[in-house]
């Protein structure tokens, strides 16, 4: 017997499979174990915990997901899609990361750290030095929207001069982060601003205002406590620029790199292409400037001198440069950089994305912070949720892009049901989840700045005063009714419905970058 209807298509075993919520148990078991994991390898392993042994606990913890998810209903090959998903979404930042071991590497080769240094050596002293730090990093990170661009590039300086002066590099690496933090989620320009935007339905200018209700606050404490840090001694510098001078011509055209990143920065050039632009200037102005300095480097005698000057800048940026002066601290300072020397970063990095993934799309996170919310009656006790998630989402996703885009997502409509408007949201994400991103070290922001400053996260966190007041007075102002802005309540009736407004796509670049 035949019929004119076509035959329904065989259910596949994986149509079968049915995706099951998971238990408070289950959110809990990877959660915890990566907590009891990361705790031992600082036990064990202590300062080079971040060598390997983070890596390795960011990927069983990833397992332990990946089991609970299966255990769920999830097929092995959604879980393998989502965590390679999860470190695509990375690469991006990783390119950055390498692009700038590459401008480290022919900066220090060319001339233009060490005349930063000089420089700020003649201009910065011990009293202020911290923070002076902070308002300068403020300042270039407000102008162009970048964090990471800023600790990069002027950071790497203000850590040499640190040295030179002979003041905790920590502190410095707190003072150079806060102020970049503040200036990148103050700035219209920033990436994540613009994202916190997008994802609870904001506008940026509203957001750049209401953000500059908590952030003026919190950078004003932290000037004050960078204020009292400052070392209570004068410092005279003679000797280091002495010495400084004795091995290199150090002239305002070293800063010619420097000015091209910020410029391009500017402009919106996407931040991978800007900071290899530097990187490879800083080759050119090396070869211009200390073309001996380049061959003694390349150590290339039976080449001609074009492709000796060709090696040496290819090396630096390949694996760093490394300096013979004689003179130990300015070798110390000098001796770094390359493509190379960020691998174990980008280790990092890598595993930590492949684990958040995995955590987000068994929806264990969600699992954690659903029942707290219908528990979160004020707007004080909603605040204090977001901000909780955000910092969870930024040590457990290990990505400061979930971080913001996550609690946009999972609060807007509860912001609307309770008629708040949609800048207090963006606000309070920006508050918690860009700010506190580089404070975890397996984070990809905390893994970045470690990398780049040449400190560990451990060791700065603490020093990082905006950073960690900035969500503090964003919920003491929430929790007394400052910056509370509403909207008329929603109202639901039988006829009317409320359609879902898509969010607008985020940004193509991130603000880390």
């Amino acid at each position: 017997m035949t019929t004119d209807e076509p035959a329904l298509p065989e259910p596949q075993p994986e149509q079968l499979r049915v995706v099951r919520k998971p238990s408070l148990l289950d959110a809990l078991i990877p959660v915890g174990g990566l907590v009891i994991l990361l705790a031992l390898s600082y036990y064990l392993f202590g300062a080079d915990a971040s060598q390997g042994p983070n890596q390795i606990a960011l990927t069983f913890a990833g397992f332990l997901a990946a089991i609970i998810g299966f255990k769920n209903g999830m097929r092995w090959e959604t879980i393998r899609n989502g965590a390679v998903e999860g470190v695509s979404s990375g690469l991006a930042a990783i390119f950055i990361l390498l692009g700038v071991g590459a401008l480290i590497g022919t900066w220090a080769m060319s001339g233009t750290i060490v005349a930063m240094v000089y420089y700020g050596l003649k201009l910065l002293s011990p009293h202020y030095f911290y923070a002076s730090a902070m308002l300068i990093c403020a300042v270039v990170a407000l102008a162009i929207g970048s964090s990471w661009t800023v600790a990069g590039t002027i950071g790497i300086g203000l850590m040499g001069i640190a040295a030179s002066m002979d003041l905790s590099l920590a502190i410095t690496a707190g003072a150079i982060i806060s102020g970049s933090y503040f200036g990148d989620k103050a700035s219209p320009l920033s990436d994540t601003a613009n994202l916190a935007v997008a994802a609870a339905g904001s506008e940026i200018f509203s957001h750049i205002k209401e953000s500059l209700r908590t952030s003026l606050p919190a950078l004003i404490l932290a000037l004050l406590l960078f204020g009292v840090l400052g070392a209570p001694r004068d410092f005279d510098a003679s000797s280091e620029l002495a010495k400084i001078a004795a091995h290199y011509q150090v002239t305002l055209w070293a800063f010619v790199p420097l000015i091209a990143v910020f410029v391009l920065a500017i402009l919106r050039t996407p931040p991978f292409l800007a900071i290899f632009i530097g990187a490879l200037l800083g080759g050119v102005l090396a070869v211009i400037q200390a073309p001996d300095k380049v061959l003694a480097f390349a150590n290339a005698e039976n080449i001609p001198e074009p492709l000796a000057l060709l090696k040496g800048i290819w090396a630096a940026l390949a694996t760093g440069y490394e300096s013979k002066s004689g003179d130990a601290a300015l070798d110390t300072l000098l001796s770094r950089g390359g493509m190379g020397s960020m691998m174990v970063t980008v280790w990092l990095i890598m595993t930590a994305l492949a684990f958040g993934s995995v955590v987000d799309q068994a929806g264990l996170l969600n699992r954690l912070v659903d029942p707290i919310i219908d528990k979160a009656k004020s707007t004080g006790g909603l605040v204090s949720v977001i901000i909780a998630t955000a910092i969870g989402a930024n040590v457990l996703t290990s990505d400061q892009y979930i971080a913001v885009m996550l609690p946009g997502r999972m609060f807007r409509a509860e912001f609307k049901r309770r008629g708040l408007a949609p800048v207090l949201l963006s606000r309070v994400v920006g508050d918690s989840a860009t700010v506190t991103s580089p404070l975890v070290p397996w984070n990809s922001c905390g893994a970045y700045m470690a990398a780049a400053l040449g400190i560990p996260a451990s060791s700065y966190l603490i020093y990082c005063f905006f950073n960690l007041f900035n969500p503090l007075v964003s919920l003491l102002f929430s929790a007394i009714g400052i910056g509370n802005v509403k909207t008329a309540p929603l109202q639901l009736g039988p006829i009317q419905q409320v359609q879902p407004q898509p969010l607008s796509a985020p940004p193509s670049t991130g603000s880390s970058a």
